[in-house]
């Protein structure tokens, strides 16, 4: 594992969005050359054994961190888009969002049977993005490699959600409790 103190770059911000909220702030960590490398470094070692061909990474902060993991595996990246940013065929999974259903979505021809696949996410807070991702997975009938975060909010318990859907490893470097 990569020596870094990743939360000494994480701003925390009170009352945002709205009062009573602390917002974890990863932008200083990722404007810090040494603390974005150190945190594509350590995700990518700690899976670079499980033979992942692709990595999924959900817009648009996991694209940020998906991306230059996937590159750092010699895997490919797809990502997880909103609804109607794709230009061809597509597969889709609802999740469910604290004010309502949102929808992610992936080329129809973005994953295969072989693939072993790593989703990769800068948080992972209720668990939601990361089980509609899953099935998109699932749907294709790739292998589940993990499931690798920056943050975890694990107060929220989402690996509990997480569970539900794969017993496929789960990797955060911070823990907010």
């Amino acid at each position: 594992m990569v020596a870094f103190d990743f939360e000494s770059k994480i701003a925390s911000i009170p009352d945002y969005p709205e009062p009573g909220v602390v917002f974890k702030d990863i932008t200083p960590l990722l404007a810090d050359g040494e603390g974005f490398s150190a945190v594509i470094d350590a995700i990518a070692d700690h899976f670079k054994d499980a033979g992942v061909t692709k990595v999924v990474g959900a817009e648009a902060r996991g694209f940020m961190i998906g991306a230059p993991v996937a590159y750092r595996l010699n895997a490919g990246f797809v990502p997880a888009r909103k609804p109607g940013k794709l230009p061809r065929a597509t597969l889709s999974e609802e999740y469910e969002l604290e004010y309502g259903v949102d929808r992610l979505e992936i080329h129809a021809d973005a994953l295969c049977a072989d693939d072993v696949v790593l989703l990769v996410d800068d948080l992972v807070a209720t668990g939601g993005t990361a089980v509609a991702q899953i099935r998109l997975v699932q749907k294709f009938g790739a292998r589940l490699a993990g499931l690798g975060f920056l943050m975890e909010l694990e107060f929220l318990e989402p690996r509990t959600c997480i569970s539900r859907a794969t017993d496929a490893d789960v990797f955060s470097l911070v823990k907010v409790r």
